[in-house]
């Protein structure tokens, strides 16, 4: 069997930076810490870091008083933030310095008088902390029919914002959707969705072109992992979203199959290594790396931390 890994696959500078303040709270201040929802969405991080003394919650009413809490790398709502001034939390906020850009564009559109529209999935936690970020009424759609249902009357100042982890592809047509229904319409260009997502979306359909069947490590609750999942099926390729090497399943091969493997942004590289493994026990392996780009990024750890040294 052929393995060919998708470059770059895995964690993005965001989530290094969300779980490492986790971990550097937790040497810093010592256990327990308190995270305002999963860091980010993988199991296997979220498990790794409550084996250390990581308390995980939904609600800041579950936070004992003045005790170190961390917001998520999804962001909050300015509300959450308000709880935990009045509660004298000891908050580190992790959320992703790009979802803050999202949260600032929103802002100076609503400053400006636009009617404000979020292109992105209405459960996700980015989602509800973006919304509650804007000070002023948000139309959420999350495709080209809702996009094109919208009945603000024609002259309405409009300005568009997006979630940062959707398809490159399907924003861009929503994008499209909504410039024909209000011309005026202004936003940011679809280039300013995550850099990690673009990339790793990049990389992914490089990879359906030269295999049989790809392999996608990420959690269901990670959207830009069931993304990657997408983009690879609608290149005609049978396409699994898998925890880990657990979920492994013979049937999908045979010994002329070329795999590909990428990983969401939320996804360690250790569990990819995981999946090789359990590919290796099915037969012998020969293991290549797709040139593609190299990520440099890093982000400061929020104020309050230490960096290692």
């Amino acid at each position: 069997m052929k393995v060919i890994l998708a470059q770059p696959r895995g964690f993005c500078a965001g989530v290094v930076r969300a779980v490492e303040t986790v971990e550097q709270a937790l040497e810093q201040f010592g256990a327990p810490v308190y995270v305002r929802h999963e860091i980010v969405h993988n199991q296997h991080v979220v498990q790794t870091l409550r084996n250390k003394g990581a308390r995980f919650v939904e609600a800041l009413d579950e936070v004992p008083e003045n005790a170190v809490t961390i917001f998520s790398a999804h962001g909050v709502a300015s509300d959450v933030e308000s709880e935990a001034r009045e509660r004298q939390l000891r908050v580190l906020d992790a959320t992703c310095p790009l979802v803050t850009k999202v949260h600032n564009h929103g802002r100076q559109y609503a400053v400006r008088g636009y009617q404000l529209i979020l292109i992105g999935e209405a459960e996700h936690p980015e989602v509800i902390g973006t919304m509650g970020q804007i000070p002023a009424p948000v139309a959420l759609v999350r495709n080209v029919a809702e996009a094109q249902a919208l009945t603000f009357p024609e002259h309405t100042p409009m300005a568009y914002i997006t979630q940062t982890t959707l398809s490159v592809d399907d924003t861009r047509a929503v994008v499209e959707a909504l410039k024909q229904r209000y011309p005026q319409i202004v936003g940011p260009d679809t280039r300013d969705i995550c850099y990690a997502v673009q990339n790793r979306q990049t990389a992914v359909r490089a990879l359906s072109l030269c295999t049989d069947l790809v392999l996608v490590v990420g959690s269901v609750k990670s959207a830009n992992a069931m993304t990657l999942c997408d983009i690879a099926g609608a290149h005609g390729k049978p396409s699994y979203l898998i925890a880990n090497g657990n979920a492994i399943r013979r049937e999908w091969f045979d010994e002329r199959t070329t795999v590909g493997i990428t990983a969401g942004a939320s996804t360690p590289e250790a569990l990819v290594d995981d999946v090789i493994a359990a590919l290796a026990r099915i037969g012998p392996l020969e293991i290549e790396t797709l040139p593609g780009r190299e990520e440099h990024v890093q982000f400061r750890l929020p104020t309050g931390l230490i960096a290692r040294q």
